[in-house]
């Protein structure tokens, strides 16, 4: 059985390598790319706001596409946001701090910048890498869930790096891919029965690279709490501690970038795109949101279905109150951000959310092979 686990994981590494040259040839230089480059050489070049827009679309120029780099810059009518990031210095400075609150994100980018990457591929590399690593982990979460039906983890494995949202968060510049991995992380940490400090530090660190994932980390400790609450009549204040920290860290990292806020980020990017923040005030009225709202979860019902039916199989097929709890706290969070940040139309927002959820459903039809029992983390 070794020897065919051991042939199915160099066979796994082969087709991953694949997969990511695959993907490498079809990276997209996005415009999301400028606002992360800009804001590694912000660090760079603290003092030199005009230098750091010139020298981060000049580095993208070089090496992107000529369609690439003329749809992120924007030359259409209605492209006049893209084209006063591009041209104002002031425009561009502003919408900063939508990036640089992902912290470890733009640590990253700024290692891989300093080990001899070109800046694009600095950005793009994160994102492929992150790809690499996350079948490895994908591979490895079922090989636990399926010990003795290797050719079925390796078949699941390759299915889903083959999904749209897989191929499309290694492509482009963005830290949805590389979250993502921490995310399949915490998941073995759940499978494997990890410590609640060594949980702890994972979501410190998740938070740390996305803040805004901070709604995901202290909905998972509060869910914990409440569960120990109810079960044991006892209050665990270590959790009340850990959750602490992270708002705390939280806070102070939106306070630090000066983040314009979250209806600053919603009307821009759902009611109109504000070439220049601070000439623009908001005025997000709450008639305003639930257009939206209204408007994008229409779009939103292919994801509302799959995720009911992953949970019904689950509350279906598990009586477990622990392993129903996280199934629910990953449905939930998938909604989180839906009406927070509601982009129907791009699943890589919602996609780290709604794996898991298809991982436990695994888990839960896993359990008619092995003996595997998910318990509450201590």
């Amino acid at each position: 059985m070794k020897v065919k686990w051991r042939m199915s994981f160099l066979f796994i590494i082969a087709v991953l390598a694949f997969l990511t040259y695959w993907n490498y040839n079809n990276r997209v230089y996005d415009w999301d790319m400028p606002g992360y480059l800009g804001s590694v050489y912000t660090w760079e070049f603290p003092d030199s706001p005009d230098k750091v827009r010139e020298i981060t679309y000049s580095t993208i120029k070089e090496e992107a596409p000529s369609d690439h780099y003329t749809d992120l810059i924007g030359t259409k009518p209605w492209d006049i946001p893209r084209q006063y990031f591009a041209q104002n210095t002031q425009s561009f400075t502003e919408q900063l701090p939508y990036f640089q609150i992902k912290i470890g994100y733009i640590l990253v980018i700024a290692l891989f910048f300093k080990l001899g990457l070109t800046p694009p591929m600095s950005v793009l590399g994160v994102s492929l890498i992150s790809y690499f690593f996350s079948g490895l982990l994908i591979f490895y979460i079922l090989k636990i869930l399926f010990p003795e039906k290797y050719g079925l983890a390796v078949l699941l494995t390759i299915a889903s790096m083959l999904l749209p949202p897989m191929t499309y968060m290694a492509r482009v510049s963005t830290p949805d891919m590389f979250i993502f991995q921490f995310i399949l992380i915490f998941v073995i940490g759940l499978l494997k029965n990890w410590s609640k400090w060594t949980i702890f530090l994972l979501l410190l660190g998740i938070t740390f690279i996305r803040p805004d994932y901070a709604t995901f980390t202290l909905s998972y400790l509060g869910a914990v709490f409440l569960l120990n609450y109810f079960n044991e009549k006892t209050i665990d204040f270590s959790l009340v501690i850990q959750g602490v920290v992270i708002l705390l860290m939280y806070v102070f990292i939106m306070k630090f970038y000066h983040y314009p806020g979250w209806t600053d980020l919603f009307y821009d990017s759902f009611i109109d795109r504000r070439p220049i923040i601070s000439t623009q005030p908001v005025n997000l009225t709450l008639y305003a949101y639930l257009q939206v709202i209204y408007i994008k979860i229409i779009y939103f019902k292919k994801v509302t279905l799959s995720v009911a039916i992953m949970i019904t199989v689950i509350f279906w097929k598990s009586k477990d109150v622990w392993v129903r709890l996280i199934s629910v706290l990953f449905l939930v969070n998938v909604y989180i951000k839906f009406f927070f940040f509601p982009q129907s139309a791009a699943l890589r927002f919602f996609f780290p959310f709604i794996f898991p959820l298809f991982i436990m459903m695994l888990y839960v039809l896993s359990q008619k092979y092995n003996n595997l029992k998910l318990t509450k983390i201590t």
